[in-house]
């Protein structure tokens, strides 16, 4: 049996290639770098040259405004100045409980702390683990081929510097403490290239959290980031990404590979504040029976912030279940796409997947674009996907004014309750509250009169 409902055709019109780079964005040169990785890098910036700009033509940047990626005068970011301060930033309102912390500001590492790793586990910046465990990592880095549009990023992400953390865990290897890791970016057309590889091995359990920050307000920056998960036999993964840059013009792209294999579990959460314009893409691959893949999303826009996420949840062996649930929150004059596609391939019978997004709309010229999809050639599947998008309704204001709460309050207090429902889907109640309080706090500077 075959089921088709809204495919997700890519067609790419080979158009000259606008120019955003002339040089790979490489700041430091390593010996130590193994060879395989500097042939990647060259390799990767040769794709970079050759692969067009994205055009309406392709599906999977319809709606997106393409305006937002005609980027002239991109450089390496430089160093940042008053690492001290990025430090006490990064450090002030974190989690009590972590079992690592790591702050990168543009690309460099400018501090580490390690708490409490359990013993075997492998948690180390990107370079060194090159240098130390270049064949461990190779075996992970970089393995996906499909995009969900972004191929032109991930090419330029992989002939770049990077920064970002590896994460192994081996067999056995549990922590129940989040591994932190801050990324500050800064400068007048900079780019930074955060990368997180996280493998979790057989019943190991990690969990791992990226935030985004800018070091001030007011500079546009681009950030390139990739994220790859993998888990196999029983292991878990939790990977959470909080953005919240400047809205003053700092863009940001992050394409997330996860691959679940016997048994494994993965969640991975997005939670979007910040930045003028945001793509995430999430590919999230069940490859083998028992499989399973939760994503998540809460996202809080205003002003003329533009956040686009499209994402594919491929089930590809027997017995496999995802599920997807996405929160947009829009102000004043946001806008949000979401395009979605679950694929059940074929043999993948008994596959259990769904896939929700909704929107509340705060304003009357907020724009929520949604394009959920399903692509079926299995049997006994249970599949099912939607799209809801609406105000706040007068009777909800209503009730809480009655009960002495000022109209912007309750608006408050239902958007937060509303977005909470991503975050409560997340593991560990400090996690939990440390993202709440961020959404929390980018109401209190919500200016709906903008």
């Amino acid at each position: 049996m075959s089921i088709v409902l809204t495919p997700m055709e890519e067609t790419i019109t080979l158009e000259p290639t606008e120019v955003w780079l002339s040089n790979p964005p490489v700041t430091e040169s390593d010996a130590a770098t193994p060879i395989w990785y500097r042939e990647l890098q060259e390799k990767s910036w040769e794709r970079f040259k050759e692969l067009p700009v994205p055009t309406r033509t392709n599906q999977h940047w319809r709606f997106a405004d393409l305006k937002m990626i005609r980027f002239a005068d991109l450089a390496s970011a430089a160093s940042a100045s008053d690492s001290a301060s990025l430090i006490a930033r990064a450090t002030a309102n974190r989690p009590a409980d972590f079992a690592a912390h790591f702050v990168f500001a543009n690309n460099r590492l400018i501090h580490s702390e390690i708490v409490d790793l359990p013993a075997g586990a492998i948690c180390l910046p990107l370079n060194e683990a090159l240098a130390a465990h270049g064949d461990l990592v190779r075996g992970h880095f970089l393995q996906e081929t499909q995009t969900l549009g972004g191929d032109k990023f991930a090419a330029l992400h992989g002939a770049a510097t990077l920064s970002g953390l590896f994460v192994h865990f081996p067999k056995g290897c549990v922590s129940e403490k989040p591994i932190l890791v801050h990324h500050f970016s800064g400068g007048e057309g900079q780019l930074t290239f955060p990368h997180t590889l996280v493998v979790a091995e057989d019943n190991a359990a990690v969990s791992v959290v990226d935030v985004f920050e800018s070091i001030t307000v007011s500079e546009q920056t681009l950030t390139v980031g990739v994220v790859d998960l993998t888990a196999d036999r029983g292991g878990r993964i939790q990977y959470v990404s909080l953005q919240n840059l400047s809205d003053n013009g700092a863009k940001h792209v992050q394409i997330n590979n996860t691959r679940a294999g016997r048994d494994a579990a993965v969640k991975v959460g997005f939670i979007n504040l910040g930045a003028a314009w945001v793509r995430n893409e999430s590919l999230n691959r069940m490859t083998d029976t028992g499989a399973d893949c939760q994503i998540f999303s809460a996202n809080l826009a205003n002003g003329i912030q533009e956040y686009d996420q499209r994402t594919l949840q491929s089930h590809e062996a027997q017995h496999t279940t995802s599920d997807l649930f996405f929160k947009n929150a829009l102000y004043n004059k946001s806008r949000t796409i979401f395009s979605g596609l679950i694929h059940v391939k074929p043999g993948a019978h008994h596959t259990d997947s769904f896939q929700t997004c909704r929107n509340l709309l705060g304003s009357e010229e907020a724009e929520a674009n949604s394009m959920p999809g399903l692509e079926i050639d299995a049997d006994q599947v249970k599949c099912s996907h939607g799209s809801t998008s609406g105000q706040i309704s007068d009777e909800e204001i209503f009730y809480l004014q009655a009960r002495g709460i000022p109209a912007d309050d309750a608006r408050k207090i239902i958007s937060l309750g509303f977005l909470n429902e991503s975050i409560e889907k997340l593991e560990g109640d400090e996690l939990k509250a440390y993202l709440f309080a961020a959404v929390e706090r980018k109401f209190t500077h919500l200016d709906e009169s903008a």
